[in-house]
């Protein structure tokens, strides 16, 4: 799933329990102990640059590897309706 800016907080404030708000320049948070957390908008708005980035490589590298397999199959001589078989 597509990191979201809730995903960015609790990641760049690893002590945010709860956070409230979709709009980054508005979010409120708060602590395991129900105390605001003071959050910078540059900090999560990075954060979720990062997250975005990472996931899109996951994804990417999750399609190399199936685009791999499924050309390692073929090379065995496998059809693509066997291929399909196999991997639905």
């Amino acid at each position: 799933m597509q990191p979201t800016i809730h995903d960015a907080v609790f990641v760049a404030y690893p002590n945010v329990m709860q956070v409230a708000g979709n709009d980054i320049n508005s979010l409120e948070a708060i602590d395991s102990e129900h105390k605001p957390v003071a959050i910078v908008p540059a900090t999560v708005e990075a954060e979720l640059v990062t997250l975005q980035t990472n996931y899109a490589n996951e994804q990417q590298a999750q399609a190399n590897a199936k685009a791999s397999a499924l050309a390692k199959l073929a090379a065995l001589g496998l059809t693509q309706d066997e291929v399909k078989a196999i991997v639905g």
